[in-house]
């Protein structure tokens, strides 16, 4: 499979606005630009956007390995909390910090603990990110 998606900008760095188009059209030209990304004003940015596929993707990794141990979950909820930083050699993401609160019945907590810890290492965003990645997994009753 491939996808993609695309950006298109004008302007400088401060000024400048752009917009961000996926292939499916859940985004078409959803604006972007160095206020939503630095000052909190509206519009998307890009590590919103990587923490959100982020949550997707391990959310489904962790759905498909749950199958795997002949379990259903009524209810996953993951949140990804990207921490984007000024470094020495310029912005890097450092950290992505999962919370997932998961409704699985027949679960015990040390198989869904392991199943998380399966789930990280199998999902291909936590692969290709090159920062520190943390999960709190909590197993609701």
């Amino acid at each position: 499979m491939q996808t993609h998606g695309s950006a298109a900008w004008s302007g400088g760095f401060r000024d400048g606005k752009g917009a961000i188009s996926t292939k499916s059209g859940a985004l078409t030209n959803y604006p972007y630009g160095a206020a939503s990304r630095f000052d909190g004003m509206p519009g998307t940015n890009p590590e919103e956007l990587i923490g959100a596929a982020h949550a997707g993707c391990f959310t489904m990794a962790l759905s498909l390995m749950l199958g795997d141990a002949k379990l259903t979950a009524d209810q996953l909820n993951t949140q990804a909390d990207v921490t984007f930083e000024k470094l020495a050699d310029g912005f890097n993401i450092t950290k992505v910090h999962l919370t997932l609160t998961a409704k699985i019945p027949g679960a015990d907590d040390a198989t869904f603990q392991e199943i998380v810890a399966k789930a990280k290492a199998g999902c291909p965003v936590s692969k290709l990110l090159k920062a520190e990645i943390t999960i709190t997994a909590t197993l609701l009753p």
